[in-house]
Formats: C-alpha cells, sequence, structure tokens
C-alpha cells in the first residue's frame, strides 16, 4: 500500500520504504513507543514523513555504505541527536572523511575506487555495526552480514518478522541478475576484486534463504535466491572476461582449504595463506589470519581499502568437523597475517595468542615506525613466551625467534601426525615463480632486517629438520634433500653481498642505516601537556664515542629535559628520555626530530616522530 504522498510505502507489517535519493527502509518497533529504525537516510527526506509511517521519532539510523546518496542528509539527524551506526570498514568514511578529503592523491591518479563519492563533511558515529551478529535498535533486530561488491566495506541486515526474512541490501544488487553500478565495483585499476566479491557475497547471501530483499535502488524482490543466482553468474562471466583463464568462484568460497596431512589443513583462498591444525577434540588452531577469501588487494591502504570478514569458516566446520575455534598464532605482525583475528575473536570467542616479541607491536602500532601494520591495537589473551614449547590439546609447540622478513617474527614448530612441521611465515617469496629448487629471501629494510638474519633461519631450520615448511605467500614446501642446506648458502651470500655495498668495516651501519630512533614515533597529547619520548642510539665505530643529541621541536613547544650527549661503548645502544611541553592545538602530525652526531659521525636530523596534539 502507497500512503497519500506517494513518497512513503508500505512494504510489509512495520516496514516502510521512503524513496529519497536511495530507497530510505525505515522499521517501526514493536511496542508502545512510537519509534522507528531507518536503514541508510537519503537526503534525510525521511524525517518530514513520520506522521505517515506511524512514527514520532527514528531511534537509529543504521548505514549500509558509505556513498553520498545513501547519507547526504545525516547531518539532520545529527542535529536531531539520532545516532549513526555504520560499516567498521567504512568508519573513516563518515567520522574522519574530512581527512579523506584533506589527503586523497588527486594528481596521477590510478585509483578508482569511489571513495569520493562519500559525505563532504563528517558526522559523528555512535557505533560500527557487528558483522555475523546481532545489533538491537531502538527494539529492532537486525542480523549483520558482510556483503562486499559495491563497496567493500558494504554490509546488509536481515530482519526476522511475521516469519519472514527480509534482506536489506544496500546497493548490492538492484534486481534479478542486475546491479546499479558496474563502476562502484571497480576497486582498482585493471583488475576485478569487486566483481568477484560480488559473486561471493550472492552466494553467502543465498545461504541466508531470505524470503525478501529490499535494494536502495530498484524494487522488492520476492524471489531473492534466483536474483541473486543470476547476478553470481552474469557476474562470473564477467570477471572471466577479464582473465586469462576461468575462475570458479564459487569453488573457491566452497572448499577453500586443502589437506597437507589429516590434521593439518591449507586455506589457499586468504592473502597470506592460512593453516588450520585440527584436533581430536574437534576444536582447530589457526596459524595466521589475515584477509580471508580474498579475491585481491583494491587499491589503496587506508582502512576502508582494507576488510578482513569470516567466509572461508562455514566450510570448515561443515567438512571438517570443527566445532571451535580455539586460537589464532600470528607468524608476526602484518596485516595480511593478522587483519581477521579481531573479527574472529569478537565473533567466534576465538582467543590471539601472540608470541612475546609480537605482541607489543600488535598492541600498540603507533610505538614504532613500521609498516604494514593494523590499524587499530591489537591486545593478545596470551603471551607465547619464544623458545619454550606450550601444549594445545595433544600437541607441542614452539615460537622460535626468526627475524630477517621482520625483525619482530616467529617460525611455529610442531609434529603433525608424525611430520616435523615448521611455520615460517613470510620468510620466503615465490613472488610468483614456480621454481621447484628455491624461493627467494623476502627481506625489507623498514622491517628492521639485519645482514646476518637468514643465516640465523637457516641454523634455525637445520636444528629443527622440518619435513613440511608452511609459508604465507609461497605454497607448502614438502622439504627435499639439499633444500635446507640452499637456504643455508643464501643466508651467507645475502651477508656477502652486503658487505661488499656497504662501508661496514668503517661504520657499523646495519643493514638499514638507521642508528636512532624516536618511541613512540607516534603519539597523542593535549595542548601544553608535556610529553616524554625515549631516543634509542647506538654507536657505529668500533672505539668509544660521544653521541650528541639534540631535540628539534616546533616553535611553540617549550623544552623540559633535552636529550644531551651521553657516552657509548663500541656497539653500545642506549635509551634517552626527553620531555617537552607541547604548543598549542588542534595539530595533526606535529614533527619532532633529533639531530645527531656519533663521535665523527654527522647524521643530522636523522629521525623524527609525529604528534596530534588535540
Amino acid at each position: 500500500m502507497t500512503a497519500s504522498s506517494g513518497v512513503v510505502e508500505q512494504i510489509a507489517r512495520g516496514v516502510y520504504c521512503v524513496h529519497d535519493t536511495c530507497n530510505v527502509y525505515v522499521i517501526v518497533a514493536d511496542g508502545p513507543e512510537r519509534t522507528g529504525v531507518a536503514i541508510d537516510f537519503g537526503s534525510g527526506m525521511v524525517l518530514d514523513h513520520l506522521d505517515e509511517l506511524g512514527i514520532d521519532r527514528l531511534s537509529d539510523v543504521v548505514m549500509t555504505h558509505h556513498h553520498r546518496d545513501q547519507g547526504q542528509g545525516l547531518p539532520r539527524a545529527v542535529a536531531l541527536g539520532i545516532p549513526i551506526h555504520v560499516p567498521p570498514v567504512e568508519v573513516d568514511l563518515f567520522a574522519g572523511v574530512d581527512e579523506m578529503w584533506r589527503t586523497r592523491q588527486l594528481d596521477n591518479d590510478y585509483n578508482v575506487r569511489q571513495d569520493r563519492f562519500s559525505l563532504l563533511e563528517p558526522v559523528p558515529v555512535a557505533s560500527t555495526v557487528p558483522e555475523y551478529r546481532v545489533g538491537t535498535y531502538g527494539g529492532v533486530r537486525l542480523w549483520v552480514m558482510p556483503t562486499p561488491g559495491h563497496t567493500i566495506g558494504s554490509v546488509s541486515y536481515i530482519l526476522e518478522r511475521d516469519g519472514e526474512r527480509i534482506g536489506f541490501t544496500g546497493d548490492f544488487i538492484y534486481a534479478a541478475g542486475k546491479v546499479w553500478s558496474m563502476a562502484a565495483s571497480q576497486w582498482s585499476y585493471t583488475a576485478h576484486e569487486g566483481p568477484a566479491m560480488t559473486v561471493m557475497s550472492c552466494l553467502q547471501l543465498m545461504d541466508q534463504q531470505l524470503d525478501r530483499m529490499l535494494p536502495s535502488h530498484g524494487r522488492p524482490m520476492t524471489a531473492p535466491g534466483s536474483a541473486l543466482r543470476l547476478l553470481a553468474d552474469r557476474m562470473q562471466y564477467y570477471v572471466d572476461s577479464r582473465r586469462w583463464y576461468p575462475w570458479d568462484l564459487e569453488d573457491r568460497l566452497r572448499n577453500p582449504f586443502r589437506r597437507l596431512t589429516k590434521h593439518l589443513l591449507f586455506n589457499s583462498s586468504s592473502l597470506s595463506y592460512g593453516y588450520v591444525l585440527l584436533s581430536k577434540t574437534h576444536e582447530a588452531l589457526f596459524i595466521d589470519y589475515g584477509y580471508d577469501m580474498t579475491t585481491g588487494m583494491p587499491t589503496g591502504t587506508d582502512r576502508a581499502s582494507r576488510r578482513p570478514w569470516l567466509a572461508s569458516l562455514p566450510a570448515l566446520k561443515e567438512q571438517f568437523g570443527v566445532t571451535k575455534i580455539t586460537a589464532a598464532l600470528p607468524t608476526h605482525y602484518h596485516d595480511d597475517h593478522i587483519a581477521g583475528m579481531p573479527l574472529l575473536r569478537d565473533v567466534e570467542g576465538t582467543e590471539i595468542w601472540a608470541p612475546a616479541n609480537v605482541a607489543p607491536i600488535l598492541e600498540d602500532p603507533w610505538k614504532y615506525d613500521l609498516p604494514c601494520q593494523w590499524f587499530e591495537p591489537i591486545v593478545a589473551d596470551r603471551v607465547l613466551p619464544l623458545g619454550e614449547p606450550f601444549r594445545w590439546n595433544e600437541y607441542t609447540i614452539t615460537a622460535h625467534e626468526q627475524p630477517g622478513h621482520t625483525l619482530y617474527a616467529v617460525a611455529y614448530e610442531v609434529v603433525v601426525d608424525g611430520v616435523p612441521v615448521l611455520f615460517t611465515g613470510d620468510q620466503q617469496e615465490g613472488l610468483g615463480i614456480r621454481d621447484d629448487r628455491h624461493e627467494i629471501l623476502n627481506y625489507q629494510y623498514r622491517n628492521r632486517f639485519r645482514i646476518e638474519d637468514y643465516r640465523k633461519s637457516a641454523a634455525l631450520y637445520k636444528r629443527v629438520g622440518p619435513g613440511l615448511l608452511a609459508g604465507g605467500h609461497w605454497e607448502p614446501r614438502w622439504v627435499e634433500p639439499g633444500y635446507l642446506e640452499y637456504l643455508g648458502y643464501a643466508g651467507e651470500d645475502l651477508i656477502e653481498m652486503h658487505h661488499a655495498l656497504l662501508p661496514l668495516d668503517e661504520f657499523d651501519l646495519g643493514a638499514d642505516g638507521v642508528l636512532a630512533r624516536i618511541v613512540p614515533y607516534r603519539s597523542r597529547v593535549a595542548a601544553g601537556e608535556e610529553l616524554t619520548l625515549t631516543v634509542s642510539v647506538r654507536n657505529p665505530h668500533s672505539s668509544v664515542a660521544d653521541a650528541v643529541l639534540e631535540a628539534v621541536i616546533p616553535a611553540d613547544w617549550r623544552p623540559v629535559v633535552e636529550p644531551g650527549t651521553v657516552r657509548l661503548q663500541p656497539g653500545e645502544e642506549r635509551e634517552v628520555e626527553m620531555r617537552f611541553a607541547a604548543g598549542a592545538g588542534p595539530v595533526r602530525r606535529a614533527r619532532v626530530a633529533v639531530d645527531v652526531t656519533i663521535g665523527s659521525l654527522r647524521l643530522g636530523q636523522h629521525t623524527e616522530a609525529l604528534v596530534d596534539i588535540e
């Protein structure tokens, strides 16, 4: 039935559509209070039609995605104090969209994502919606499902009312077999991650057995299963048209795991590869869990371009009888190895067990200047000591320190089905090269690689004697005769190369050439308050030397404790405290530096830190 204005249409009992810049759906709460929840908000026109909806006010607004036609009127909701709830992946494109507008690259721009079809100004966000769980808003219970496709962070909401399962799908689908926009699904310049993700999301929405599907553009669909199946088939054809060979996305979703042994699985759908250790108790333990069921990496490294989800878990439970995912263990802190762990903990109750050298990096990503860190702190439920075996059900596992790819990494040793296995993370890298003899040593200088690290890891492998090496970016390798010797040779060759290329006989600059660092690298302080920073400095000389440290601060800051001069023994590294009173705010990323001279070596403003003044 259609209300007299022609703007409001009743869809089901207590479910209305307000035709605006998008279809804004209002769910009237059961109960005496005359309130409703809006799914998306359009221009805010819904506020002008509350009488036709039979309500006095909106208790909440929940958003399916960040596009401007979905939420350009949200300032009207803010003015009335209506809480706004948004997809977790896209929170920065609501609450912090001004930063996107301030920093988004525009010159020579290869980023074709539609992140600029966002709000023009930020709005306060009350919460992020709980993916894979029920959120309750004004008495209305909505199950939240990730449905990437139209945007990376899109979600759909499922309402159960009067025996019906109604799906509110945003712009994910327009009509049977059709989408509102193909351009929105192009997340990188030449790839097809969005269309491939659309196929995956279609298949998972089909599993929800919806009775009706309500899109943000288009008419209600009363045969959701067939509408989604047709879209999945058409989009699969589109994906294949842009590839050299067909890609069976449904098989990828339904069968992501391969058995390496009876109780060890390899998740080839994830980036990086993940591993699952199965117990006779029907529990599972994960080694690494980053971007599950990936179809590629969208352009950009901002929060809204990186989506963790749990798409492989139904197959794990159904095919392998897993009833509980006890813990997830990272080999190192990089986002492609840990991005999905917080969501896994929130949804499945999985604990995060992190090695002693990795846990501090996860817990405080602002402390050190390191690449590939996750956006928010991840506090470990259990910290694993290095080199000490621990038990998990029938298995004994040891986390061995394994620097190389990064200083903060481990290799996990465990015997599975009689096979000694070593999980090595990203220590080696296939780089797409299919060569049965060897992989490439995968080191990056900003990861704090040290020249002798691969000599140490080769010695570790030789001591453990694994039958299987399970890495993050190359398929698991059954260790054949001579391979461990090759890794030892490669480690020695790496040392020789760096000694040939660097003036190490004159100055011990290390692999990365960094002799002083400030921690924390990023921090936050109120205007006028004191801030304490620590400088670590290392003597590169073969003799005693004085390190002269001079702070460089903004003009309106006041020094309280200067770093001064310290005497260092050959090779000695020492930490020196410095303290300042911050200037006026707000300032984003004010720069603090230290000018460094060590003996005869004048390095200048060798190290910096960034401070947000509030």
